[in-house]
């Protein structure tokens, strides 16, 4: 079966971290483009970063760049989301989708309909 399972999501405190994992199973996820988007209630979804197949290129939007980083272990088949110094406003549903195109990494719903892609993990930063 071709699915993206994420995992690792949970309720911290502010300055807290939490590691997101993004694991492929029934296909190999090397040849893939893998970007992390997040979706809060009544929010937009939004790009938060991505990573090339080989791992050599990685971005992070704004919101998160210096706090968040983004890695693979193509032997797993997993991505990873490394947060730190997290914010109640990062609060979200988080979640993984890979293609086969940087593309991806929009967050674009044309791209992201196309794209492979996880069911999500909740992330509740709280006091």
């Amino acid at each position: 079966q071709v699915q993206l399972v994420e995992s690792g999501g949970g309720s911290v405190q502010p300055g807290g971290s939490l590691r997101l994992s993004c694991a492929a199973s029934g296909f190999r996820l090397a040849y893939y483009v893998v970007g992390w988007f997040r979706q809060a209630p009544g929010k937009q979804r939004e790009a938060i970063a991505c990573i090339s197949d080989n791992g050599d290129s990685t971005y992070q939007t704004d919101s998160v760049k210096g706090r968040f980083t983004v890695s693979r272990d193509n032997a797993k088949e997993t991505v990873y989301l490394q947060m730190n110094n997290l914010e109640p406003e990062d609060t979200a549903v988080y979640f993984c989708a890979a293609d086969f195109t940087r593309e991806v990494c929009t967050g674009a719903e044309a791209d992201i309909s196309r794209a492979l892609r996880g069911q999500g993990t909740q992330v509740t930063v709280s006091a």
